[in-house]
């Protein structure tokens, strides 16, 4: 029973990731210059292009991946896998996050810095996976 609590609660927290990632997005396409960048062929500085978007892609799908896989993977794959990809979007959130702090907008930090602190409660919650309970032998 309580591993279908984790299992919820790793996959509502990855949901979050995936909407808040969702909301950064819009709210940068609403921020000024923005959108004459994006006409321009540059996105944030670079050249925007075929490999950029698809790691765009991936990036906001591993969420929704995750979300999925953390309610159907067997416990000590979930595990890992909460554990590793949840550690890797605490470091790339806080990159991110570190960006935002040369141009800061208080919504995009508050977005940016939710999406860390999240990432870092996956890790937690997947870390502390509770042991499998030893089968009775009969």
């Amino acid at each position: 029973m309580a591993n279908s609590i984790l299992k919820t609660r790793l996959m509502v927290l990855w949901l979050f990731i995936a909407v808040a990632m969702s909301a950064h997005s819009v709210l940068a396409f609403m921020e000024e210059g923005v959108i004459e960048q994006i006409m321009s062929g540059e996105v944030g500085g670079m050249e925007r292009s075929a490999g950029m978007f698809l790691f765009m892609a991936i990036f906001w799908l591993i969420p929704l991946w995750m979300a999925v896989l953390s309610v159907t993977l067997k416990d000590h794959t979930n595990r890992w896998a909460n554990i590793i990809l949840g550690a890797l979007f605490v470091v790339l959130n806080l990159f991110h996050l570190a960006e935002h702090l040369m141009n800061p907008s208080a919504h995009q930090l508050l977005i940016i810095g939710s999406t860390v602190v999240v990432a870092i409660l996956i890790v937690w919650y997947a870390w502390k996976w509770p042991k499998p309970e030893p089968t009775k032998k009969t």
